[in-house]
């Protein structure tokens, strides 16, 4: 999964580290991660599509929940994200010719028979993503009270799928979104704004849908799992509102084109119709099912961490605000651990996820984990004086952290040699050439699996080889 392991794993702790990484990522791949909450049952009935698959069942077991699909029609799977393609294959591993049809768009493609891959653009929205939106909220339109939907909602919907309302054109969309991404602005504040300029987002996928029945399968990549954050919620109410949109951009003090401006200035004083909220008759028809998030990424490498014979310590998977303060108070417990064997005795695995945010004031290339782990590495050379070794990896699971080609970066107390270097990629927000000279950048390619961050920081007593 790694394309630069071997570059990477020089000691025990970095291949350590590299192995949580990769079994965090794997079990929060859609096929995984379906084929554990999604099944067939009932009658059985030869499955024709594809030689080798389990037979078929009359009712389908989604999580908790069932549903007769002798109550359908129809049977079509719609949606967007990184990893939605993958869905939408496991799906058809699943269901097989039960399913009619159906439109995706991904940037991350999968092999697919019965269901349109359509290809959008992340993290900036694209104008092939504005045409596969089109065709997605055409196939929402033909939807009926016999047709059961099958949403398949990740992480990077909000930019895959931009469907631009009114008079806000894609080159508005785009100047907003990338505005946003560097403010410093949450996830929350930015899909308040994005909903409120979108013809999809915020609800509105349901509503065009209706009165079909729609289950939502949403992968989380937001802190706390808030179905209307995801993807900017396409098949939730949205609570959000034109008013808190406003409040956003004033709050980060965000220029943003007069089209978009004027739209939600418009929407604030009633102008322009809310997004649907709660009480929405399109809602009576949608049952929603967060089938993985961030813990699932954690469970797995905490098990990896405890097989190799490391105390494992999830400190949380909900990890938020600026990337390089997270990164102080993570060392910072690494070194209590070293000196004080609290909370945890050495050799320990600290696990957490989640998701940080950058304020850029630079023009240099980076992302949130290349710089949680650029400042990290920095702080262990800045650091108290404690015996024992630190070495950091932080990714994001869907192989893109920000705007690079690349997932995240491994360092250690080897890392720094120059701190005023450190300090001044971190200053000009141009971490990646500073990581790529130590052989510091972790690549994967895009992995399948969009679930937020992780980060791994193996401590080491000075006495233990961690065998």
């Amino acid at each position: 999964m790694i394309e630069n392991r071997d570059q990477g794993a020089t000691t025990d702790e970095r291949d350590l580290a590299l192995e949580c990484v990769e079994a965090g990522i794997a079990a929060g791949h859609p096929r995984r991660v379906i084929r554990e909450t999604v099944s067939l049952e009932g009658s059985e009935t030869p499955n024709e599509s594809r030689a080798g698959d389990e037979a078929a069942g009359d009712t389908l077991r989604v999580a908790d929940a069932t549903y007769d699909l002798g109550r359908y029609d129809e049977l079509v799977v719609l949606g967007g994200g990184n990893a939605a393609a993958h869905v939408a294959a496991a799906l058809e591993s699943i269901l097989g010719d039960r399913i009619g049809g159906g439109i995706v768009v991904a940037d991350d493609p999968a092999d697919t028979d019965r269901v349109a891959v359509l290809e959008g653009d992340h993290p900036v929205p694209s104008e092939r993503g504005v045409e596969s939106a089109r065709e997605l909220l055409a196939a929402a339109d033909a939807a009926d009270e016999r047709t059961l939907v099958l949403a398949a909602i990740t992480g990077g919907g909000s930019a895959l799928v931009p469907a631009p309302a009114g008079d806000v054109s894609l080159e508005d969309l785009q100047s907003t979104t990338g505005a946003l991404l560097e403010s410093g602005a949450d996830i929350h504040e930015i899909n308040a704004v994005r909903k409120h300029c979108s013809a999809l987002k915020g609800g509105q996928l349901a509503r065009r849908a209706a009165p079909a029945t729609v289950v939502s399968l949403l992968l989380s990549d937001v802190v706390g799992n808030d179905p209307s954050v995801i993807a900017s919620g396409p098949t939730v109410p949205d609570e959000s509102t034109f008013a808190d949109a406003v409040a956003v951009l004033e709050r980060y003090a965000i220029d943003v084109p007069d089209p978009v401006a004027d739209r939600l200035e418009r929407g604030a004083t009633g102008g322009v119709p809310e997004t649907p909220t709660a009480d929405d008759p399109a809602f009576e028809t949608v049952s929603t099912h967060v089938v993985a998030d961030g813990m699932t990424v954690l469970e797995a490498a905490r098990d990896v961490a405890a097989e190799r014979g490391y105390e494992p310590l999830v400190l949380s998977s909900r990890i938020r605000g600026e990337a390089r303060e997270a990164a102080t108070t993570h060392v910072a417990v690494a070194e209590e651990v070293l000196a004080t064997s609290t909370p945890i005795s050495p050799p320990a695995v600290l696990l957490s996820g989640g998701e940080t945010t950058v304020t850029v004031t630079g023009d240099g290339t980076g992302g949130p984990n290349q710089e949680f782990a650029t400042s990290a590495a920095l702080d262990l050379v800045d650091g108290g004086s404690v015996e024992g070794s630190v070495t950091v990896a932080a990714v994001d699971t869907d192989g893109i952290d920000g705007a690079t080609d690349v997932a995240g970066a491994l360092v250690d107390e080897t890392t720094v040699e120059d701190r005023e270097a450190a300090r001044a990629a971190l200053r000009d927000n141009d971490v990646s050439p500073y990581l790529a000279e130590r052989n510091g950048l972790i690549r994967t390619g895009p992995t399948g699996t969009n679930l937020n961050d992780l980060r791994v920081v193996v401590v080491e007593g000075d006495s233990s080889d961690g065998d």
